[in-house]
């Protein structure tokens, strides 16, 4: 499925629908070029888990964890492209958190069994084209309850 974002509001309610269907142990892949909207993503997505933090890219710290209704990890691989150690990333893929990857194809051996992967595509300054992937049996659920709330409205 091709979802069609129009500007900031929809990337907001993107995330809102998404944070909805997530339960502990659910990991998200964001991926998309510099600029695609990955971390603007994971804010409103951080929100609408009940974050109250500023959630801020996590580039030069890798993982970065918040409080909401459950554990929200930020992670941010750029940086890690080529690197061999595993910095724990089990705990926060089988924890009771939720997890979402900038980068996923910089940690590829480490990746959970089930996850959902968003591929943001920038079509201009406003508009983005999101295509949604599952891998997994818990990871083609949330993308069928996601499809679900969409094409519902």
């Amino acid at each position: 499925m091709i979802i069609n974002i129009n500007g900031i509001e929809d990337t907001k309610q993107l995330a809102e629908k998404i944070a909805k269907y997530v339960m502990p142990g659910t990991v998200i892949l964001l991926n998309g070029d510099l600029g695609a909207g990955k971390t603007t993503f994971s804010q409103f997505f951080g929100s609408a888990l009940g974050v109250t933090q500023n959630i801020t890219s996590p580039t030069f710290n890798i993982i970065k964890s918040y409080d909401g209704r459950m554990p929200f990890h930020h992670m941010d691989c750029y940086r890690l492209e080529g690197a061999e150690d595993d910095l724990g990333f089990d705990e926060y893929f089988y924890g009771d958190g939720v997890t979402i990857v900038e980068w996923p194809e910089m940690i590829e051996d480490f990746l959970p069994e089930s996850y959902l992967t968003l591929q943001i595509k920038r079509v201009d300054e406003m508009s983005r084209e999101v295509t949604l992937n599952a891998i997994g049996a818990e990871a083609n659920k949330l993308k069928e309850q996601i499809e679900n709330e969409i094409t519902a409205h």
